[in-house]
């Protein structure tokens, strides 16, 4: 996805970006940049172009990678002001002092123990069931994958911005709208939803 460096789909985004701070109730930040160790090589560069506040899960899934990335990441979101989560890694969550956890939707027996000993606690989900699990589990919001079509090799069927809204409006916990967001989609469910993105955010 060519939208690196690209000022207008930065616009684009940061308009979204607006319309979703207009109606989002949670102290989350609106904005989720996840990390992926395939789709977007510098981490670092786009988690310090992020606006203030947003979020940042780091999501090496057990690389050595990962580790290394850890401290300094937690540095620039501590400096920026956004959150940290690590997914999947809560000892590593630890060691790093990240903000929190984001659990797969197999994990959230998991994400039980660890109730109450992280500030945030987020799982996927991908459905309306899991949904409620994630919110029975304690977690403070779902990400719903995928929403569009999406270059992540292991996205199903987009859920699409239609079936996204009703499943944002009447869930009990806040939502993130995850898979394929980026400059051209965003505004597309930014009335009902936080953003999350990988490398849709390279152009910021």
């Amino acid at each position: 996805m060519a939208l690196k460096h690209d000022t207008r789909a930065a616009r684009k985004l940061l308009v979204a970006l607006r319309q979703v701070q207009r109606h989002w109730d949670s102290d989350l930040p609106p904005l989720m940049f996840l990390t992926d160790p395939v789709r977007v090589q510098d981490p670092i560069a786009v988690a310090s172009a992020l606006p203030p506040h947003s979020g940042v899960i780091l999501r090496h899934f057990g690389l050595t990678s990962q580790i290394e990335l850890a401290e300094p990441l937690a540095e620039i979101c501590r400096a920026r002001g956004h959150i940290l989560l690590i997914a999947n890694d809560p000892e590593l969550a630890k060691h790093v002092d990240a903000d929190g956890v984001h659990w797969p939707e197999r994990s959230l027996s998991n994400a039980r123990r660890w109730g109450g000993k992280f500030a945030v606690q987020t799982s996927s989900a991908h459905s309306r069931r899991a949904i409620w699990r994630a919110h029975q589990a304690g977690m403070d919001a779902a990400f719903i994958s995928p929403i569009f079509p999406s270059n992540s090799p292991s996205a199903g069927r987009p859920l699409g911005p239609t079936r996204f809204r009703p499943l944002a409006n009447n869930a009990p916990l806040p939502l993130y709208a995850l898979g394929g967001i980026h400059a051209d989609t965003a505004s597309r469910i930014a009335a009902y939803g936080g953003l999350a993105a990988i490398e849709g955010l390279l152009a910021l």
